[in-house]
């Protein structure tokens, strides 16, 4: 029999180690259940890819500015030339594959500001290219929201349609797919696909605070107040983070990518305090690692937030879209969120100390959610073997 030709898709290797967590979770299922598979990817960060997971990479976008403002007539055309050659290069691409696994990521949201011709337009070129050639695609646990821009809404509508396979890391993400007209009756919801991964030992008490900062402007719909959003954010985290330290905290800063690293500067400059450290986490696991050892977590980003809750440590969260939300009351921690638009220190100082106050009570709630949720994964991949690999061997049996 023929090995199974596995592509992986999306802004890997990039610096966002969420999306990078979700890489790894499905290739530690490859790997486990389908050793035979030819794995390869095509992603942002080719490089970091191939070095940190030892399979071949190739560049999502032919032209390398694709994430640079085109603010010249060459960077224009260079752009625009780009998303013809890139539709010629995803289909030859995908050409290649039995199956296409896009891992996670909130590939059908816009929570974040986000332009129609960037991703939307590479995902709506992979799924197009996977109907049209017979490669199945697969969204797998991916996340979704209500989207305001006609042009990418038309964009995820139609790649989701046009997958193979689709599964949801929230419930509020396949409502959201329903919303847009995509018929959801066969989807399901599963976990997070970081909650796939191997859970950190917990450490004894000491005292530490964990705060995962963001370089946090609004979303999609709020670029006209962009930067008083994020001032605000700033300032109230910044406020929040003194207190602590004032009152003999260890804080340790961490982020969730390498465009949050201002923002940590700009926090120890303005907490001159010897109690207030900065932690460098190159994957998932690394800040799994640190949030273990905390007593408490405060933070923005949602795979900060995975990653606290996956170790066990009571969490509060900064929360910045729905999806924060819902996987907050998912673990049984819905009382738990803070507006990260409208940060207010001095309450967001007492969630927190009703945060510690509960700390044995909400260890215990996720010690029992994080079982739940291992299990649920584990359907999710029977069910992708099932959909995907089964199907894939029978037409190539001779």
């Amino acid at each position: 029999m023929t090995p199974v030709r596995v592509g992986v898709f999306g802004l890997l290797g990039s610096g966002n180690l969420g999306n990078d967590g979700s890489l790894e979770a499905v290739l530690g299922y490859l790997h486990a259940e389908h050793p035979e598979a030819v794995v390869d990817a095509l992603c942002g960060g080719p490089g970091t890819v191939a070095a940190r997971y030892g399979i071949p990479a190739t560049r999502l976008h032919w032209y390398r500015g694709e994430y640079r403002t085109a603010s010249r007539a060459g960077a224009v055309v260079g752009k625009g030339l780009g998303k013809l050659v890139d539709a010629f290069r995803t289909a030859a691409w995908v050409r290649r594959h039995d199956v296409v696994i896009v891992p996670g990521m909130g590939v059908l949201e816009a929570t974040l500001p986000l332009r129609p011709w960037g991703f939307p337009y590479a995902l709506f070129l992979l799924c197009a290219s996977g109907r049209l050639l017979g490669t199945r695609v697969a969204l797998v646990g991916v996340g979704a929201a209500p989207i305001g821009n006609r042009a990418t809404r038309a964009l995820v509508r139609r790649s989701a349609r046009l997958a193979a396979y689709r599964s949801y890391r929230d419930t509020l993400s396949r409502d959201a797919m329903r919303a847009m007209g995509v018929d959801t009756a066969r989807d399901e919801v599963y976990p997070d696909l970081a909650f796939a991964l191997p859970a950190p030992p917990t450490g004894a008490p000491s005292g530490t605070v964990c705060v995962g900062v963001m370089d946090f402007h609004g979303g999609d719909d709020d670029r006209d107040r962009a930067e008083e959003i994020h001032r605000r954010y700033l300032e109230g985290t910044t406020r929040f983070v003194r207190a602590l330290a004032e009152g003999g905290r260890p804080v340790r800063l961490l982020t969730g990518d390498a465009c949050d690293a201002p923002v940590v500067a700009a926090i120890l400059d303005a907490v001159d305090s010897p109690l207030v450290t900065a932690a460098e986490a190159a994957s998932l696991a690394d800040l799994m690692k640190e949030m273990a050892a905390a007593d408490a977590v405060v933070a923005t980003r949602y795979h900060n937030l995975v990653c606290a809750l996956k170790g066990g440590t009571p969490t509060l969260a900064l929360s910045y879209a729905a999806k924060s939300d819902a996987l907050m009351a998912r673990m049984g921690l819905g009382a738990y969120c803070h507006p990260a638009g409208e940060v207010d220190a001095d309450r967001l100082l007492e969630q927190f100390r009703e945060l510690e106050r509960r700390s044995a009570e909400l260890r215990r709630t996720l010690t029992e959610r994080n079982k739940h949720a291992a299990q649920q994964l584990d359907d999710q991949f029977t069910a992708l073997t099932r959909t995907l690999f089964k199907a894939t061997a029978r037409q190539e049996t001779p």
